[in-house]
């Protein structure tokens, strides 16, 4: 049978454990796999774009287990009560192709993305960082605060959005977390002054330029999240050009992330690398550094390798026919015919 985990079950999960013990167990997840790089089939997504947003399927594969992830990104979504980003996933046995689990990912996706900016930023940020700008306070905004403050410590944050509304909903949904200070920021510019780290994660599928080179400070890291498909970015080019810049799957960020902008050979690097002590990371304490995070399909094989586990452990979701089991598996017709008796 497969086990179905639908967006109810997901939530159980992550209320039991605590979203912080959840989103460290997601980075422990993705670090192990990116850690098994080489061993992964890799391929940038497949996108189909429209005027109002993208569907994109994402695979990865290694000897063991495939998985894939069907998403969308329709920005205009929240005015008809529908959110930004909606996802569902399948892990299945390469051996078989049976596939072993069917799980909501939009929930998911959130925790998973905010869980590998975390790690992004362990492996590249400046040390004793404890301050961060949330530039954009929507859907993802909440996990982000929480993931870096519990894999590095951010104590404070400075958020900003066009929208007080969804500042509002950050300072509502992070009380719990008295420890998590958060300011209010005037403006973007005010947002970043004085902050170690900058995380953008706006939803506007546009050519924004919401950070300018006048706004780096040494030593700063910059979290690029928003800008994930083409025609979609949050960073003026000047300061790419200032910063040692980071990705996850060079061929996919090139065509999707703030690279877009750029030549080429513009020189990046691949944060699996940094991880597995190939390449070192920041190269000195005052060096600006970029996170130009898209997303990749790894991060989804993690995210629904841990859902699987945690879900058979738990006795989470349900145990589905999604593929015929029993009987001659030469005779699938019948499945058609009408019962005995």
């Amino acid at each position: 049978m497969t086990r179905f985990v639908d967006i109810q079950a997901v939530s159980d999960l992550v209320r039991a454990l605590g979203p912080q013990p959840f989103l460290l167990a997601l980075a422990e997840a993705m670090r192990e796999d990116f850690l098994r790089w080489p061993e992964f089939d890799k391929s940038a997504r497949l996108a189909s774009h429209s005027p109002v947003g993208v569907i994109e399927l994402m695979p990865v594969s290694d000897r063991e287990r495939y998985a894939f992830k069907y998403v969308n990104g329709h920005p205009g979504n929240t005015a008809r009560g529908l959110p930004t980003v909606m996802a569902f996933g399948v892990l299945a046995e390469v051996e078989t192709g049976f596939p072993l689990l069917l799980a909501e990912l939009t929930l998911t996706t959130a925790l998973r993305t905010a869980a590998m900016s975390a790690l992004a930023a362990q492996a590249v940020a400046r040390p004793g960082a404890r301050s961060m700008a949330l530039i954009g306070n929507g859907a993802q905004s909440e996990f982000q605060a929480l993931a870096f403050h519990a894999l590095l410590g951010v104590e404070e944050l400075r958020a900003y959005d066009i929208d007080p509304a969804a500042t509002d909903k950050l300072v509502r949904n992070l009380a719990p977390w008295p420890a998590l200070r958060v300011h209010r920021a005037a403006d973007i510019a005010d947002a970043v002054r004085g902050a170690d780290i900058v995380s953008t994660l706006t939803a506007r599928k546009a050519r924004a330029t919401l950070l300018t080179p006048d706004m780096l400070a040494p030593g700063m890291h910059i979290n690029a999240v928003g800008g994930d498909c083409p025609g979609k970015t949050e960073l003026h080019p000047d300061v790419l050009k200032a910063a040692r810049v980071f990705v996850e799957y060079e061929p996919q960020t090139r065509i999707e992330g703030e690279l877009q902008q750029m030549p080429p050979d513009f020189p990046v690097v691949e944060l699996w690398r940094v991880l597995a002590g190939e390449l070192p990371g920041r190269e000195d304490p005052g060096q600006v550094t970029v996170f130009d995070s898209v997303g990749f399909a790894l991060e989804d094989y993690s995210a629904l390798r841990l859902v699987h586990r945690l879900a058979m452990a738990h006795g989470v979701g349900q145990d589905i026919a999604l593929a015929p089991e029993n009987g001659d598996p030469k005779d699938l017709f019948r499945l058609t015919r009408p019962p005995a008796g």
